[in-house]
């Protein structure tokens, strides 16, 4: 990916951010569709002396591509799409779930919580030909949104326990009637069967499995579908 040929707004985005941290574009082939996205090669550089081993609330979980989100976007790809259908994706990061709904044709709209994070969505976005795609500040603690969404989506959202009431609240007032929500783990992460347990009173809940080969060793990714009761 030239980042020459980025249009002007975000290519003035990728030099700002050039000049305070190491970069790349990485090449992700999702079925048919081809996504290309800005990553961070330093780790270093923005955690800043912190030790996420220490305390796992510091570590940027965003910078990574996540096993679950490449599952989810394998899902979302095969997913039909009617036109007009709006979807949200939740800490979306690097966004590669939601850039592949845009690519399938779903009118996309990638949330997280920081400036910079919102950046390389936007680059994203734009470096994968797409523009279909917004990006919202969205904090869960105070959602400051009125819109709705017919699909919600998110992969590896679930690691801290103080953020799944806020989560719940945020899906409840985001999903329209009818809607549905994709969330995609690794069956490892300790955090989703308690999350799953407070969600079940409201939600339909349905899971299955995929196994993806890693560098870190072979995972296997839970994707859970939920759908209100009511």
């Amino acid at each position: 990916m030239d980042p020459q040929t980025l249009p002007e707004q975000e290519r003035k985005l990728y030099e700002s951010i050039k000049k305070q941290y190491k970069i790349a574009f990485e090449a992700l082939k999702i079925g048919e569709h081809s996504l290309h996205l800005l990553r961070m090669t330093d780790l270093e550089e923005i955690l800043e002396g912190k030790d996420p081993l220490k305390d796992v609330t510091t570590f940027p979980f965003w910078i990574r591509l996540w096993e679950a989100a490449i599952v989810l976007s394998q899902f979302i790809a095969g997913t039909p799409c009617q036109p007009g259908t709006k979807l949200l994706e939740l800490g979306a990061g690097l966004g590669a779930p939601g850039l592949t709904a845009a690519k399938v044709g779903y009118d996309v709209t990638l949330s997280d919580y920081e400036d910079i994070i919102l950046d390389f969505e936007r680059i994203n976005a734009a470096a994968s030909r797409l523009d279909n795609v917004e990006c919202l500040m969205l904090d869960w603690l105070k959602p400051d949104t009125t819109q709705q969404y017919d699909v919600i989506l998110g992969a590896e959202i679930l690691f801290r326990e103080e953020f799944f009431q806020p989560l719940l609240n945020v899906l409840e007032k985001t999903l329209k009637p009818g809607g549905v929500i994709y969330l995609a783990h690794d069956s490892n992460r300790q955090s989703l069967k308690p999350f799953l347990q407070m969600a079940e009173k409201d939600y339909k809940i349905a899971a299955s499995q995929k196994r993806l080969k890693s560098f870190d060793g072979d995972k296997t990714i839970i994707l859970n579908r939920l759908q209100p009761r009511n």
